[in-house]
């Protein structure tokens, strides 16, 4: 195991010790959410953004001190893991969770604390999309759907979301980097010549229960699926 999955382990394991019954966020949600902190066109203190973390109320309720202090220090390390890289590159990787039944990604929890980091800036948001380019306002709007998806209020057809849940994995990032071109120009003009090659749509997933395209002779959701 690596330093970087033991730290982001034991992340995980802080954020799960926090009392369930207020809802905390989770490892996914919290990745999202310090990405949509850090993508927001205003700056956003960790004394604003940080209570929505510990849950509903925005009271940790930490066993102790020290419980306290390893808790704020790791959440804020991931943060600056992800300015990290935005500074180096536009192009994030998303910590998804994955359904221990049948191994599918899980999008979703990410997608939700993306926007819930959204509506701490409603009003800068809003000035985003107005001024922002086509690219970038149907990025916006994408992203918008697949909370609404996440909620039960989207109004697209089962086989339009069917076909939108296999290839949000793999398009998030790429709308990330596209929005942070608009609201951090400054990191769009440093990280410019990082950024891989970004599809305006990712190529068709094999099924789910489809042999993996690496010949490995296993389903692709028990192979490179899982990742």
């Amino acid at each position: 195991m690596t330093k970087e999955e033991k730290r982001l382990d034991r992340l995980n394991e802080l954020l799960f010790a926090l009392p369930v019954d207020n809802m905390p966020m989770t490892l996914s949600e919290l990745d999202g959410y310090v990405t949509g902190v850090l993508a927001c066109p205003e700056r956003i203190s960790p004394s604003e953004w940080l209570p929505e973390v510990w849950g509903e109320t925005g009271e940790a309720e930490f066993a102790d001190q020290k419980a306290a202090e390893e808790t704020i220090g790791a959440v804020m390390a991931h943060y600056n893991s992800v300015a990290e890289t935005m500074t180096r590159s536009l192009w994030i990787e998303p910590i998804y969770e994955v359904d221990p039944n049948s191994e599918e990604t899980l999008w979703e929890p990410w997608v939700d604390g993306f926007t819930r980091a959204m509506r701490l800036r409603p009003e800068a948001w809003e000035n985003l999309l107005d001024l922002a380019d086509d690219e970038t306002r149907a990025t916006m709007i994408f992203m918008m759907a697949l909370q609404d998806i996440y909620t039960g209020n989207s109004k697209i057809t089962d086989d339009e979301i069917d076909e939108i849940d296999l290839e949000a994995p793999d398009l998030i990032p790429n709308c990330v980097a596209t929005i942070l071109r608009q609201s951090r120009p400054e990191l769009a003009g440093a990280s410019a010549a990082n950024i891989p090659g970004m599809p305006d749509k990712a190529a068709p997933r094999p099924g789910r229960n489809d042999p993996c395209p690496c010949r490995s002779g296993r389903k692709y959701k028990l192979c490179c699926g899982r990742n």
